[in-house]
């Protein structure tokens, strides 16, 4: 049974790093493992993928040894731990608004004492067995330790719920998901609004307290430099269809050089 590499970072008090993707890209797992990123953001809310896709694109993680963490599109308990028995790392679960719903979701997803996830043995999370000659005690063990959930803060009712989130057991980390959230902000009266670094200082100072790893999806590098400089540990840099966007434009401006054409033309 593989290790978590966003873990090993994590509890060395080392930034984790990850790319995202949102498609099936076998590709883009060798390629981002090759260059040493810990793990993947696989989105699963924004991109539906059938639950053969992602077999097989767990598969890949496994072949290549990087964590993959599933955004998923759905808080059902088995489906949520089928993820685990198919060989994800970890969750970002999107839109949790407070503690209960923290609480929810650990016990979807961890073994006792710490949750309620049910027990098989029989995916690739446990090499179809192979792992496991006798009982599964050394899997439910091994996923207690190597895998992880982490709580997205997209809502400013998530923000007031956010020092009790993370007080939950068994809640790994929180990552605010600046997007929704910049938007509910603005429909505030303008008095009322906080900038996002305003708000991921109070992000910060809170899992510091409670000794919690956050996040948050940077836009620029300057962003990305902002939350280094903040503590964040869950870094996200490189999604897919923009990595593919600027590659292809790059290769337009390459070939219009050549034939000495303008992009207009």
């Amino acid at each position: 049974m593989r290790k978590s590499k966003i873990l090993a970072k994590l509890r060395t008090g080392k930034p984790a790093r990850l790319t995202m993707m949102g498609h099936f890209l076998p590709a883009f797992i060798a390629m981002s493992a090759d260059q040493g990123f810990d793990g993947i953001w696989l989105d699963l809310e924004h991109n539906p993928m059938d639950a053969r896709e992602v077999q097989a694109l767990l598969a890949f993680f496994h072949l290549y040894d990087i964590d993959a963490m599933i955004r998923p599109a759905t808080r059902e308990k088995a489906q949520l731990y089928r993820y685990l028995e198919d060989g994800a790392t970890g969750f970002m679960i999107p839109h949790v608004n407070d503690a209960q719903a923290a609480r929810d979701l650990v016990q979807a997803v961890k073994f006792p004492p710490v949750g309620d996830r049910g027990i098989a043995g029989n995916g690739l999370e446990a090499n179809f067995m192979v792992d496991l000659p006798v009982n599964r005690d050394p899997l439910a063990e091994h996923a207690l330790q190597e895998t992880f959930l982490f709580v997205q803060l997209e809502t400013l009712t998530a923000l007031s719920e956010m020092e009790a989130m993370a007080k939950v057991p068994g809640l790994d980390g929180l990552y605010v998901g600046p997007a929704d959230l910049r938007w509910r902000i603005n429909q505030l009266p303008e008095g009322e609004r906080r900038s996002i670094p305003a708000v991921l200082k109070d992000v910060a100072e809170v899992c510091h307290q409670h000794g919690k790893p956050w996040g948050c999806l940077p836009a620029t590098l300057d962003e990305l430099r902002l939350h280094i400089e903040l503590g964040s540990q869950l870094l996200v840099w490189g999604v897919d269809l923009r990595m593919l966007k600027s590659g292809i434009q790059a290769a337009a401006n390459e070939m219009n050089q050549a034939i000495g054409r303008d992009a207009s033309e």
